[in-house]
């Protein structure tokens, strides 16, 4: 198949999204420190919470208070704290506290020197009072200092030592507010360093917590020009081969989590060591993008992509073309020809073929046979027991017609007669008790309306040239389809029926091609969903499959679309 690189889009309709993922500089972080009268949430409690919040390197607020713990503090507690009995004596339970400081949380990054300490304490305090803990991002400081401090500087990831490596102008002394805000400092220094590795999106400290090779690490920079846009992405190797092709609604965020996020499949690991380069084709829509990335897939074959990577190994249920046919399994689809398919998988298409052969009397003997039988053929027990129409011989020849063409309306028109026959077959054998042989006729069945139904489907959308739009996030998603493949698409905020006019002139201009399956099915089910309006049609399967009642009602209803479409924006274009 001759495959453009991109589909056709309309010049000036391209709506740029804003980037998906949070900078780290307007990321609101809340450090917190807890002190403790002990090591384990189960037999110690709580008596100091302080928390700073900040966004951008600016404080934005602290939480500070004491908190009676109910039970004494250990003298070796009160020795490294400084907090004593006395002091927490007036101070309220942490039942109390709790509100106050999920409220000052919100929805901010949570961070702590040793997280998993102060978030145990804290999540086992809302479990033991009803409070819900929030979702919220954990991010643990001494993780951090492992990926940006060496051995040499920092030979321990203690918060006194980090504090002396970043240069903290608050000095940690095992107060919960003043060790807060000491990692505040701590934390900002770091971020500093692993921006460099690009560590600068909310979603790259993920990262952090299983880190990429510092050899792919090193590759990071393919990203920075990369938009921030839907579309498609190609990672090339060094001979500017094609080592794998992906699609995402932001390009430059799916290409860097790449290098960010601890990939741990093997394949695209190697993948990321070979690549050089990447490049990315924009696109207007989601299903272009999607389209896209299939038809690159099936016409360069990346070594990397499994998915969509054989369009040809699909399985369909057709007839041979011998003069007696039979049923077979093959591996493509030539123009509009009766067939079953695309079958899901090739068992699905040998228990259809089972199924109807079983139903119908089709030979199964591979042998080819000639157009007119051998006065002396004889034909097997198939015959016999009625399994088979047994075109090898003289008489029944003449008779094997009907047969093929009861098979070809089953598969192109309606199974009805097949299911129906298979049904009767089931219930027999049911009542023989014959259970396991009523399950594969039963599972025949399955797989041949399955079978029917996605060929019919298909077929009909390649008889039709459409332009269909659909409300997506505040703009018109509009889609242009021909004869099964996507003619151009659009996402525009004004200018609806323009833009549609524009993609209904294409159709002309489109190369003709044959539609791959999945491309095919991709239009197919982003036609179906709700809420999409047909704005032009063209073909010959309206009337044929509605009725000429049911085509009429659609007329109209289409007409109501139009003026709805055009009342929505502020008159027709609008």
């Amino acid at each position: 198949m001759t495959t453009p690189d991109l589909v056709p889009l309309l010049a000036g309709t391209q709506r740029s999204l804003e980037q998906i993922g949070e900078p780290l500089s307007a990321t609101t972080f809340v450090v917190v420190d807890l002190e403790t009268t002990g090591g384990s949430p189960q037999s110690s409690a709580i008596t100091e919470i302080g928390a700073v919040k900040t966004c951008g390197g600016e404080v934005l607020g602290e939480f500070q208070t004491l908190v009676d713990p109910g039970m004494p503090i250990p003298p070796m507690i009160v020795a490294l704290t400084g907090i004593t009995d006395m002091m927490v004596t007036a101070a309220p339970r942490i039942e109390q506290v709790l509100p106050a400081f999920l409220e000052f949380l919100g929805d901010a990054v949570l961070v702590a020197h040793n997280a998993r300490f102060d978030v145990g304490f804290l999540k086992a305090a809302c479990r033991e009072h009803g409070y819900p803990w929030p979702r919220v991002e954990v991010v643990d400081t001494v993780t951090l200092a492992r990926r940006s401090t060496t051995k040499e500087e920092a030979p321990n990831k203690k918060l006194a030592t980090l504090a002396r490596v970043f240069g903290t102008q608050v000095t940690p002394n095992h107060r919960a507010l003043e060790d807060a805000r000491a990692t505040s400092e701590v934390l900002h220094g770091m971020l500093e360093r692993l921006a460099r590795f690009g560590i600068t999106h909310r979603e790259d400290l993920d990262a952090l917590r299983n880190p990429m090779p510092e050899a792919i690490r090193r590759k990071a920079p393919m990203a920075e020009t990369v938009p921030a846009k839907p579309g498609v992405y190609i990672f090339r190797g060094p001979r500017g081969e094609r080592l794998y092709v992906g699609t995402s609604k932001n390009l430059r965020a799916r290409v860097k989590s790449y290098f960010t996020r601890g990939e741990q499949r093997r394949g695209v690991r190697d993948m990321l060591a070979l690549a050089t380069s990447v490049d990315t084709h924009v696109c207007a829509t989601e299903v272009e993008a999607n389209v896209v990335e299939v038809r690159l897939i099936a016409e360069h074959r990346p070594r990397y992509n499994r998915r969509s990577a054989r369009p040809e190994r699909t399985p369909w249920v057709k007839l041979t073309a011998e003069p007696y046919p039979r049923l077979a399994v093959g591996r493509a689809l030539q123009g509009d020809e009766a067939a079953l398919g695309p079958m899901r998988s090739a068992s699905d298409a040998r228990r259809a073929v089972e199924a109807m052969q079983h139903a119908l009397g089709l030979r199964t003997c591979t042998t080819r046979l000639p157009i007119t039988p051998r006065s002396d053929a004889r034909a097997c027990l198939l015959k016999d027991i009625g399994a088979c129409s047994a075109p090898c011989v003289r008489g029944a020849s003449a008779e094997y017609a009907p047969t093929v063409e009861a098979a070809r309306a089953a598969m192109a028109l309606d199974p009805s007669p097949v299911v129906d026959a298979l049904a009767t077959q089931i219930a027999e054998h049911a009542e023989r008790l014959d259970y396991e042989r009523a399950a594969e006729l039963r599972d025949g069945i399955s797989s041949l309306v399955e079978g029917g139904m996605r060929a019919q489907r298909l077929a009909a959308l390649r008889r039709v040239s459409i332009v269909a739009a659909r409300a997506e996030a505040g703009a018109w998603d509009l889609v242009s389809v021909s004869g099964g493949l996507l003619a151009g698409s659009a996402r525009i905020t004004a200018g609806v029926w323009e833009a549609a006019d524009r993609l209904r002139d294409a159709w002309s201009s489109l190369d003709v091609a044959v539609p791959l399956i999945e491309e095919q099915e991709m239009l197919a089910r982003w036609l179906e969903r709700p809420g999409t309006r047909l704005l032009h049609i063209e073909g010959d399967w309206a009337l044929p499959l509605m009725g000429a009642g049911r085509h009429a009602a659609w007329v109209d209803a289409r007409r109501d679309d139009r003026a709805r479409l055009s009342d929505s924006r502020g008159g027709r274009g609008h």
